[in-house]
């Protein structure tokens, strides 16, 4: 069996940051979910996670994964030992804070038939990094930065820290490992000496690419991951057919998918597990997290959460969908509309001004500037019912639990507090009253005075 223990229990001190190092994002991914994704996708059949410092932070975001807790923060080998009842199988050992590290290079390791295959990288400034040593072509230890002389600083091949063992070979050179160094520190380097030395097979396999396997521990390291991240994705939609028009202030997520054909303009982020379909427009300055947005389709200067849009409407510009937003073709929400858990039918218009929450709209509706629907009583939401081919005139309040029949007609400035019925004109004002020179009366009373 394939397992994958993560290490995601460090105290991440030189990001300066209360957050843990491990829910740090990259294009609105934290780095421990990039690395659990990459996990499965080389697969996986089984996947540890090992915490310690602000465990209880973690935890909403570990998913179908084993959790492990290490008590203190004594090295790698003792955050390993902490889950030792997980280690049966072949074992790879990962950690939370290398979001770049492809599915690919990982797959390899699993399919090594060595005890033990490290992953190394060759880089041309290793400071940092464990090194290499090497006797007749084959790994004889790793010397980590602290305890390397200078001779051995001067070596380019580092340690990943990447590892796959068979369960076997990793559970003797756990009960064999000391913290005889400077750290005090139980270092799961050290396995590779203790096996080497035992007969036991012990290979590499080198990155053609060591960026991947650069880890965070600062926010400028993060925000240098970011932009690589942002490049190999942007760089592989434009590939693909998807035209980016200003890359350098283009996020997108590696969850997402956008066909060939969408156009992405500048400042636009895209995120989560949104999926965009051919012959749309995305941005400028739009924010997108898990939505779906049908073909065609225009989304201009809008933030869109948790929305399904279908095809060739149009969003925007500053328009808000929230969650549980579900709009079906040809409509159009203009500026400065807000559409919370509502589900607006084909051909519904609502253009200017107008927040929309629990609603039902039905298709060919149109709202007018300034409508509300007043869903919240102070207790609980209520729920909006419009049907279809009505007509809501502008600066009207909708106080739910309301209903709105077919080709009903409301009229602007009214509060509707009662169900229309269809076909009916609704009125819920006030009568105006004109009180003729008042203005020059009250000017006569000032003056005289």
């Amino acid at each position: 069996m394939n397992k994958a223990l993560i290490l995601a229990g460090g105290l991440g001190k030189r990001m300066n940051s209360p957050k843990p190092k491990v829910l740090h994002e990259v294009l609105g991914k934290p780095l421990i979910n990039w690395v659990i994704d990459a996990a499965k996708l080389a697969g996986a059949d089984e996947i540890g996670v090992v915490v310690g410092h602000s465990a209880e932070d973690i935890y909403p975001f570990l998913k179908d994964v084993k959790i492990f807790v290490q008590k203190e923060q004594l090295g790698t080998a003792d955050a390993v030992k902490s889950a030792l009842p997980f280690l049966d199988g072949r074992i790879l050992v990962l950690y939370g804070d290398m979001p770049l590290i492809p599915a690919s290079t990982l797959r390899k390791l699993f399919d090594s038939d060595a005890d033990l295959t490290i992953l190394t990288a060759s880089l041309p400034n290793p400071f940092g990094y464990g090194r290499v040593l090497r006797k007749g072509g084959k790994i004889e230890k790793i010397v980590e930065e602290a305890d390397a002389t200078d001779e051995i600083k001067a070596i380019k091949e580092v340690n990943s820290g990447v590892y796959a063992f068979n369960s076997k070979a990793l559970l003797y050179a756990l009960e064999r490992i000391k913290n005889d160094n400077k750290k005090g520190e139980y270092y799961l380097t050290d396995s590779i000496e203790i096996l080497t030395k035992s007969d036991f097979k012990v290979e590499t396999i080198e990155t053609p690419d060591p960026g991947t396997v650069v880890g965070v521990n600062t926010q400028r390291e993060l925000s240098v991951l970011i932009r690589r991240a942002r490049e190999t994705i942007n760089f592989a939609l434009m590939d693909s057919g998807v035209t980016i028009e200003d890359p350098d202030t283009t996020f997108i997520g590696p969850d997402a998918k956008i066909e060939p054909g969408v156009i992405v303009k500048p400042f636009t982020f895209i995120y989560g597990k949104t999926e965009i379909l051919s012959g749309s427009t995305i941005g400028p300055y739009t924010t997108i997290l898990d939505c779906k947005i049908g073909s065609k389709s225009a989304v201009i200067s809008s933030d869109c959460n948790g929305a399904v849009v279908g095809e060739n409407c149009s969003i925007g510009p500053f328009s808000r969908l929230r969650p549980g937003t579900i709009i079906e073709n040809n409509v159009k929400v203009g500026n400065y509309v807000e559409v919370k858990n509502s589900h607006l039918f084909s051909n519904v218009k609502a253009q200017h001004l107008t927040y929309l929450g629990d609603a039902t709209i039905g298709e060919n509706t149109n709202i007018g500037a300034g409508t509300i629907t007043c869903n919240y009583d102070g207790v609980k939401k209520n729920q909006t019912f419009i049907g279809k081919n009505a007509f809501i005139g502008s600066n009207t309040a909708l106080v739910a639990p309301v209903k709105i029949g077919d080709n009903a007609f409301v009229g602007a400035g009214s509060t509707i507090t009662e169900d229309v019925p269809p076909n009916a004109l609704a009125l819920g004002r006030s009568r105006q009253v004109n009180k003729e020179d008042w203005v020059l009366k009250k000017r006569r009373e000032s003056d005289e005075k």
